[in-house]
């Protein structure tokens, strides 16, 4: 579970990334980074293993710069080094992008900027994005275009188009450094308000001291801030305008406590955390559902069959699940990894229910399996 922080405003921004990236490590990580902009260019370091070891680098070499991204990395693509920690930059050192996801298509997109004369230094697939987004940089400034927060939010929107999969991303450009490109597709990313500077984030955690006003982005959206403010754009591209929300008091807080890891806090929270939801979903008293839950009654209507979709701990608790499902509601259930079932799903049946089981809620596998069997099903419908 990659997280992401990134940084514009008056301050220098190194500290309030590594703080972000603290309030993030409990999502898990093998390594860590960040880069930074001033007048004198980029900044990027990188730590393999826990974030006191990048901690010490900034302390040692510094990061200098009012605007910059940080990220904690989860491997999925080449081995939890050095090199494969993020952020990832163009080949000339002046471009830098985080990702949290998968880009589905990163093979192919890595042969033909290879077959470019493009040198690739990871084994990872979010390496790709900042060739792809340099190259068209050089192309729109090779029209006359000069370089400009506004060259830098086209070129990421151009480039968008090209990557399949689920991710949520951070852009920043060295000829700019007065400029954040962010942008989201099937991965969560928020962004915080402060006072003469924004914060953004993959989740509210990340945001703790710094703000409680936040502006989610929605599926498709790509927003450009500066500390001027922030212009959001959809999927198509048109400019669009929505209200802040405010978080409350407990949404951004991730405390381990006395506890060594949070996975060992979340065991011994097992009992509470068990004793609330059956206070919460098992109503007392017969005549009403044996689970109360905040849906329509329309979503059970016809139900015959369920899959669940999930990969690791949460198919564990999906295989609890659907036992209860079977014994409790009579209804057959099967359990799929979510990250098998989108290359070999199985036939499909009508009247059946898919529920999506992720532990961080934006697993890229289940959310993708998820999204694959929405259009199975909308295709056949049509």
């Amino acid at each position: 579970m990659c997280g992401i922080v990134a940084l514009i405003g008056s301050r220098e921004a190194a500290p309030q990334l590594l703080e972000g990236l603290r309030q993030l490590e409990y999502r898990g990580y093998d390594s860590a980074g960040i880069a930074t902009l001033d007048g004198e260019g980029l900044h990027c370091l990188k730590a393999e293993g826990k974030l006191v070891n990048l901690t010490a680098r900034y302390e040692q070499h510094g990061a200098p710069g009012q605007c910059g991204i940080g990220h904690t990395r989860w491997a999925t693509h080449g081995k939890p080094e050095e090199r494969n920690a993020h952020p990832h930059l163009d080949g000339s050192g002046r471009l830098a992008v985080v990702q949290n996801g998968i880009i589905e298509n990163h093979r192919s997109l890595r042969e033909d900027l290879q077959a470019a004369g493009v040198r690739f230094l990871s084994d990872t697939d979010t390496e790709v994005i900042p060739h792809l987004i340099a190259r068209r940089l050089a192309e729109l400034q090779a029209s006359g275009r000069s370089a400009d927060p506004a060259l830098l939010l086209e070129a990421v929107q151009q480039v968008l188009p090209l990557l399949h999969g689920a991710y949520a991303l951070a852009v920043v450009w060295a000829d700019v450094p007065g400029a954040l490109v962010v942008a989201r597709r099937q991965a969560p990313l928020l962004i915080g308000l402060g006072e003469g500077e924004f914060l953004c984030a993959s989740d509210t955690p990340a945001l703790a001291g710094f703000t409680r006003t936040i502006l989610p982005l929605e599926d498709g959206e790509v927003a450009l801030l500066t500390p001027l403010g922030i212009e959001l754009y959809d999927a198509a591209g048109d400019r669009v305008q929505r209200t802040p929300t405010l978080l409350s008091g407990t949404e951004h807080v991730a405390d381990k406590r006395s506890f060594r890891h949070f996975m060992l806090k979340e065991i011994h929270e097992q009992p509470e955390t068990a004793a609330l939801w059956v206070a919460r979903h098992l109503p007392q008293g017969s005549g009403g559902p044996l689970v109360a839950l905040p849906l329509d009654d329309d979503v059970y209507a016809g139900v015959e069959r369920i899959q669940i979709l999930a990969c690791g701990t949460s198919r564990h608790a999906a295989q609890v699940g659907a036992y209860l499902l079977e014994q409790l509601a009579g209804i057959p259930t099967s359990v799929f990894y979510a990250s098998e079932f989108r290359y070999a799903p199985p036939p499909l049946v009508p009247n059946t229910l898919t529920i999506g089981v992720t532990q961080s809620g934006e697993t890229a596998d289940t959310l993708a399996a998820l999204a694959m069997e929405q259009e199975r099903r909308r295709a056949v419908a049509d």
